[in-house]
This record gives structure tokens, C-alpha cells and sequence, in this order.
């Protein structure tokens, strides 16, 4: 017929937009890889010393992260005092001089994976790896309050996550690390103030157990 001479296949058209829908539908279904948590110290402490509290950190550190699948970085850590500067190193250096996390076999084991990072002081701004920086903190600012919840929500959407953790008494209220981090976690949501070693086991578990519903 006259009108569909220039038409070589008038069905060829809509088998493509078939196909285009299928694979739409498809590419819809196909799950987000989840994003990456990573576990934070920030020395709060000394900048100048490395102390006893700066090993048990990272030597409790590690096993919550290998127990999460979580990666593991310090923040300002004076670790040249001591002469080691490898991220192997380091944790070899502290595992023969703790008994904590199987005598910190779990720490080396962390770096021999490539899952523990070194960063300095974020003067102005956090590596970008790390992705969204999340102080944990009993007075967080409202409006940069998260949840747990929340936390395990940017994960599932494929959102990197970095929870930082201040080292001491002084916690991380005062210093840089606060104003830059683009949210707020209080675990307790009762603005009480956790020791380091207790934060470091329940935040990873709360936002675990949201990942798992």
C-alpha cells in the first residue's frame, strides 16, 4: 500500500520497545550494591603522645569492625612516636602489645585486607572515600540529627558511611570533626554520653540490626 511503502518493518519498532521495557524493568529490580561503613577514631586525646587509651581503641576497634564488615581508619594518631607508619605495621606493633581481640589478630587481620586505613587531622574536610561523616555524639545538633535507622537507610542506598568516634573524656563537641560532619548520631537518643569502648560495640550493632529488617 501507497502509505507504508517507506515502513520496511511497521512491528520492528514496538519489539524494541519491548525489549527497552523489559530491560528498564530489569535494571529497576536489580539491588543497589550496599555502601560502605567505616569505623572512625579521632584522637581527641593527645596529638603529641600515643597512649594506652589510643591502643585500646584500635585494638577493640578491630574486631567490631571484622564482626560488621566494616572498614577501620584513625584520625591524628601520633603514631610516629613509636616508629611504625605502615598500616601493617601498626597493627603488628599493637598486636604484640595487647591481649585484646585474640591478642589483636583481628586487627592485623583487618590491614592485611586492606580494611584499615591512616588519615591525618581533617583540617578541611574528610576524605572523600569515607563518604558521609557521622559524629557519634550525646549533643547532637537538631538538624543534623540521624538515626540508626537512618544510618542503615544511606547504607542500603549505596551511600558510603563513616561513623567517627572521638577517643577520652573530651569527646568531639569542641573540635573540627564536629561542625564538619554532615550528621549527628546519639545512640542512646537520650543525650547520654557513652565511653568509647561502650559506643564502639553499640552504634555498628544498632545500624546492623536495621540493615538485617
Amino acid at each position: 500500500m501507497e502509505g507504508f511503502r517507506n515502513v520496511e518493518n511497521p512491528f520492528g519498532s514496538v519489539r524494541h520497545l519491548v525489549r527497552e521495557c523489559l530491560w528498564a524493568r530489569a535494571a529497576h529490580r536489580r539491588p543497589v550494591p550496599r555502601g560502605r561503613l567505616w569505623i572512625g577514631l579521632y584522637n581527641s586525646y593527645d596529638p603529641v603522645r600515643f597512649h594506652e587509651a589510643h591502643r585500646r581503641a584500635l585494638a577493640r576497634a578491630g574486631p567490631v569492625a571484622l564482626a560488621y564488615d566494616a572498614n577501620l581508619c584513625t584520625f591524628g594518631f601520633p603514631y610516629g612516636v613509636k616508629d611504625v607508619a605502615t598500616p601493617l605495621e601498626i597493627v603488628r606493633w599493637v598486636a604484640g602489645t595487647t591481649s585484646i581481640g585474640e591478642g589483636g589478630a583481628y586487627l592485623v587481620r583487618l590491614a592485611e585486607e586492606g580494611r584499615f586505613h591512616v588519615f591525618d587531622f581533617p583540617k578541611r574536610g574528610f576524605p572523600p572515600q569515607l563518604g558521609t561523616i557521622v559524629a557519634t555524639t550525646g549533643h547532637p545538633e537538631a538538624k543534623k540529627a540521624i538515626t540508626a535507622k537512618g544510618v542503615a537507610r544511606l547504607l542500603r542506598k549505596g551511600t558510603s558511611v563513616c561513623l567517627v568516634f572521638g577517643l577520652g573524656h573530651r569527646g568531639i563537641e569542641d573540635l573540627d570533626v564536629y561542625a564538619l560532619a554532615a550528621h549527628h548520631l546519639d545512640i542512646t537518643a537520650r543525650g547520654l554520653s557513652l565511653e568509647t569502648a561502650t559506643a564502639l560495640g553499640a552504634v555498628p550493632a544498632a545500624i546492623a540490626a536495621h540493615l538485617e529488617r
